[in-house]
């Protein structure tokens, strides 16, 4: 790709620097560890201005990436406008030299679970390295060529969504070879509420390495200071990072993400479903992969004669090539004209769905086998804890199973106060 003329560069680079020096901006450091956050000092509960990501901010951070050499840890929900941040940075002359990309891919198309080769990316002739493959973390070889890492990728606010551990892991990289991370930040679509057990560190897997709650209230950014706050990362290495904050933004906001974040979460319901309805792949109850809208729909073949509503899983090339009962009718609820604006009201995973579908199995010692499909998982992993599964087993009612998690969660929300960039 052809780049931009030196003097062009500097041009623009001196215009940037100039609306910086303008705006509203200041700099300062978290007391515990080694980062730097710029960021709006004005804040509000109700925004008067758009919302504004930390990548459309480039007039806060172009003027620092000149010089450098440059990677990205990126995917289709990198984006600046209607363009990828590596395809907008390229055309502002950024020297962009590897791609790193998570689960699915650096352009998400591949399906959950799947492995991705390291390739060379067609549109941008830059080499991509999977951290979805051969290994999950980079090494010192990826990133020899690196002199800052850009990390800018959307989350949905959930412990077991696995870019909060990508994230985990190239700050554990870069930090070992004495790499700064710039983290372009974006809003949290679910962080208007805190919920779930806190994992335990015996069930520390793919789907959860650090002790948080399934919906644990951060945006990427203050995932970050946490990792780095709390001695999370390996070793208790420390990571030096900055932060772009999200301009006109607070944790009660309402958000629609302008592309979905991986393939199955394909709609702004099934994003504010998710946090629930993930937990149902830990049953023998498909969530609608193998269909178009999942994790909007719940149901199995057991259940026919139970529940009216059905549907039919069927292999989609890119969301889900094996679904869990694949080309057989499912009954059991339909949630797709689920009024979502109840999660904002109550701000709380919905268990009751839980309970209601494992006193209707039929066969109560299949609902939680995950040994009767590789496409189940273990649900103590996704729980984060061992008594949820227990708890549903023996009748426990909702409030029973949410005083169990009290304690928890109130230790974790005062520990989260201290990294919080956004009110």
């Amino acid at each position: 790709m052809k780049r931009l003329p030196a003097y062009i560069f500097q041009a623009v680079l001196l215009t940037f620097s100039l609306q910086a020096c303008a705006s509203r901006t200041a700099v300062t450091a978290h007391p515990t560890i080694n980062n730097e956050v710029v960021k709006e000092t004005k804040t509000s509960k109700v925004p008067e201005n758009p919302i504004r990501t930390g990548a459309e901010q480039t007039e806060k951070y172009l003027p620092y990436l000149k010089g450098k050499r440059i990677g990205m840890v990126v995917n289709p929900t990198s984006v600046i406008g209607k363009e990828t941040s590596v395809d907008s940075l390229l055309k502002l002359g950024v020297n962009i030299v590897k791609i790193f990309g998570p689960e699915h891919g650096f352009r998400g198309d591949a399906s959950a679970g799947i492995h991705v080769n390291d390739a060379v990316d067609a549109k941008t002739g830059i080499k991509a390295v999977s951290l979805y493959g051969k290994h999950s973390t980079p090494t010192k070889e990826d990133l020899a060529d690196v002199d800052l890492m850009i990390f800018d990728i959307q989350d949905v606010g959930v412990r077991f969504y696995t870019y909060i551990n990508t994230l985990q892991h190239v700050m554990e990289a870069c930090a070992a070879e004495n790499k700064e991370v710039l983290i372009l930040d974006r809003p949290n679509p679910n962080g208007f509420y805190i919920d779930g057990p806190i994992l335990d560190p015996k069930l520390v897997s793919g789907i959860g390495l650090q002790a948080i709650p399934i919906v644990h209230g951060l945006t990427v950014g203050e995932y970050a200071q946490m990792l780095n706050g709390e001695g999370w990362l390996k070793n208790r290495v420390k990571c030096k990072i900055k932060i772009i904050t999200v301009e006109n933004y607070n944790h009660d906001l309402p958000y629609d993400l302008p592309v979905k974040p991986s393939p199955n979460l394909n709609t702004q319901q099934s994003i504010l479903l998710y946090p629930t309805l993930c937990l149902f792949e830990g049953t023998y109850l498909s969530q609608g992969r193998g269909t178009l809208f999942p994790f909007t729909v719940l149901g199995a073949p057991a259940l026919k004669g139970k529940y009216d509503f059905s549907f039919t899983p069927k292999s989609i090339k890119g969301m889900a090539e094996t679904p869990l009962h694949q080309n057989k009718a499912c009954y059991g609820l339909d949630l797709r004209a689920y009024d979502v604006a109840r999660i904002r009201k109550d701000k709380a995973l919905n268990l009751n769905w839980l309970i209601e579908l494992y006193n209707a199995y039929p066969n109560k010692a299949d609902f939680f086998n995950f040994k009767l499909s590789t496409q189940m998982g273990n649900f103590d992993k996704l729980s984060g804890d061992y008594a949820l599964k227990q708890q549903i087993i023996a009748g426990k009612s909702e409030k029973e199973i949410r005083a169990s998690w009290e304690p928890g969660l109130r230790k974790y929300k005062t520990m989260r106060q201290q990294y919080l960039l956004y009110p």
